[in-house]
């Protein structure tokens, strides 16, 4: 047994004035607490109780202790009462990465909601497009394309797969002629998207007939936010390569205008990852809100 044992076992004797009480509230026998006791009473070298055949009660030096120990013990008790309470209850922090899309478009929109749900949940959201290492930065929950997503991660698909879309304002077309392949793409001006885990910049990639194609962007433009991209295609200053729903606005707003449609490519939907089946009621309860269809 620990000190920290025998000093329980003798303020349940204390209170309870009796070993034949307290062990049966401790689920010890008789003569295994008394033995704890006397431990205690050898290690501080101190006589703690006097025992009678009829009663126990704290010498100077057991009362002194116990004053001192009991409220302490009483305060430990509780909180692992109330720890014991949030086992199944879902409370805590909880730490998503995603990516600025799928936060933006797919995280933030099916989390809202269930806030109110869960008032002990607290959820930090950091979204940007490096590909996160979840254990070594210690996060929950990440939200990546399916092909980003370790094996060794239990995965929850969220989405439908993501078809990409290159695309160009009509003020950029009437300078330009529209590429007809995705080597078309090096006559023109590309706004590229540098990864921050690498810093490299995403290639473009293209599939037709089951062959697939790579390109490297090049042009005046690089930023690291998908919004600055579509911004500056808006303005007419390059082509974008981005995911469909995020400019399918305007596009039919005319504002856009895509190409190279035959050989757009698609990516295994979003999915939550986290890195066990055994995950905290919170992490459970964000899981479920993750897969949630949103609100028609």
């Amino acid at each position: 047994m620990t000190p920290f044992d025998d000093l329980a076992g003798f303020a349940a004797v204390v209170r309870a004035g009796s070993f034949t009480r307290a062990a049966a509230r401790l689920g010890v026998t008789q003569s295994a607490l008394s033995q704890t006791v006397r431990k205690l009473e050898r290690r501080l070298d101190l006589k703690l109780l006097n025992r009678t055949t009829r009663s126990v009660s704290p010498t100077e030096a057991g009362e002194r202790l116990y004053r001192t120990l009991g409220p302490r013990l009483e305060a430990i008790e509780a909180e692992l009462a109330v720890l014991g309470e949030m086992r199944g209850k879902p409370a805590g922090t909880v730490r998503l990465t995603a990516s600025e899309h799928a936060a933006r478009t797919l995280v933030w929109p099916r989390l809202e909601p269930c806030l109110a749900q869960y008032p002990d949940i607290r959820i930090e959201l950091s979204a940007d497009n490096r590909f996160t290492d979840i254990v070594a930065e210690r996060y929950d929950i990440g939200v990546r394309l399916g092909g980003d997503v370790a094996r060794d991660m239990v995965a929850v698909r969220l989405a439908p797969d993501l078809r990409m879309a290159v695309v160009g304002s009509p003020a950029y077309f009437a300078r330009q002629p529209r590429p007809q392949t995705p080597q078309d793409l090096a006559a023109h001006d590309c706004i590229g998207l540098r990864l921050a885990s690498h810093g490299g910049l995403m290639k473009w990639e293209f599939a037709r007939r089951r062959k697939g194609v790579n390109a490297h962007p090049a042009g005046r433009l690089v930023f690291n936010s998908s919004e600055l991209i579509v911004a500056a295609a808006l303005a007419g200053h390059g082509l974008a390569w981005l995911p469909l729903d995020l400019v399918q606005p305007h596009m039919a707003q005319g504002r856009l205008v895509a190409v190279l449609e035959d050989w757009a490519a698609s990516f295994a939907g979003y999915h939550a990852y986290y890195t066990s089946r055994h995950a905290s009621p919170a992490v459970m309860r964000v899981v479920e809100a993750l897969r949630a269809a949103p609100a028609a």
